[in-house]
């Protein structure tokens, strides 16, 4: 079953892939160039509810939470392998059942290991990619994941430390973090994250995707080679990367919070020098 939620700019829809209930926002016309937004740890399409009125008017825009978050369907381990291939595979499933063929990657965080899946298996299905905060490096794993090798050398010895990425303070230091001003940063944000976090069993869920983070590092070459064979267009507003439009933003890990209008701005820019946009409705 379809069930579908209007507001002014956005529909709220959910569509079973493979048994589960995957939660997605859809905004803009559908025949617009598609923009797909994956969402990163330990957020949801929420994360991307003041970007999406601003690319609406010229682009087709969907934003789908993944098996385990948000208001996606959140089957225990046990029932559902919670694995990067798996969320990806997913993700496929779920583009493939809306009908969209072709599209823009925008990928923040957790987005970047299932979104370089999705781009290294169909490069052909990629118009270009957009980047935030997410990485494909080994020189990106930063000391504050120290905990995660850790944790991937021996789970049980080290699972209270890695726990703390699920605390309530680790989850509002994320959003305010390198904030430009973090009075404005809503605290409804970071306490819908934590609520879902919270939520019986889903700790489970999380520590089992943080054991099989280590799995992506492995994937690096995998990636590195696609973009060095298909050289994808590519706009990023964090980090660096070769043969790309890179933007440095005063701003958090969270960086839409603050700067949803002017990466709005960035992307409707690129997009229109590639020919993607569509008009403005």
């Amino acid at each position: 079953m379809r069930l579908v939620y209007s507001g002014m700019t956005t529909h709220y829809h959910s569509l079973p892939v493979h048994g589960i209930d995957i939660f997605y926002r859809e905004a803009g016309p559908r025949h617009a160039p598609t923009v797909v937004l994956l969402h990163g740890f330990p957020s949801s399409s929420h994360m991307y509810r003041d970007l999406i009125p601003h690319l609406a008017s010229r682009f087709h825009v969907v934003a789908p939470d993944y098996p385990g978050f948000g208001n996606s369907a959140a089957p225990a381990p046990g029932e559902y392998a919670y694995t990067f291939e798996n969320l990806a595979a997913a993700m496929e499933e779920f583009l493939q059942t809306l009908g969209v063929e072709r599209y823009t990657l925008y990928m923040q965080d957790y987005g970047g290991p299932v979104g370089f899946r999705l781009a290294a298996r169909h490069p052909e299905r990629i118009q270009a990619l957009i980047i935030q905060n997410t990485n494909a490096y080994e020189e990106g794993i930063s000391e504050s994941l120290a905990p995660l090798a850790n944790y991937w050398q021996d789970r049980s010895a080290n699972e209270a430390a890695v726990r703390r990425f699920l605390a309530k303070e680790t989850t509002q230091f994320r959003y305010t973090h390198g904030a430009r001003n973090p009075q404005l940063i809503s605290p409804d944000a970071y306490n819908s994250d934590q609520a879902f976090l919270d939520r019986p069993g889903n700790d489970a869920i999380q520590l089992e995707l943080l054991f099989q983070y280590q799995d992506n590092v492995t994937q690096y070459p995998r990636w590195h080679d696609y973009f060095s064979r298909h050289q994808p267009p590519t706009l990023i507003v964090w980090g660096k990367n070769a043969n790309a439009e890179l933007h440095f933003l005063d701003g958090g890990h969270f960086v839409l919070e603050e700067a949803h209008e002017d990466v709005a701005a960035r992307i409707t820019a690129f997009l229109s020098r590639l020919g993607l946009a569509g008009v403005r409705q």
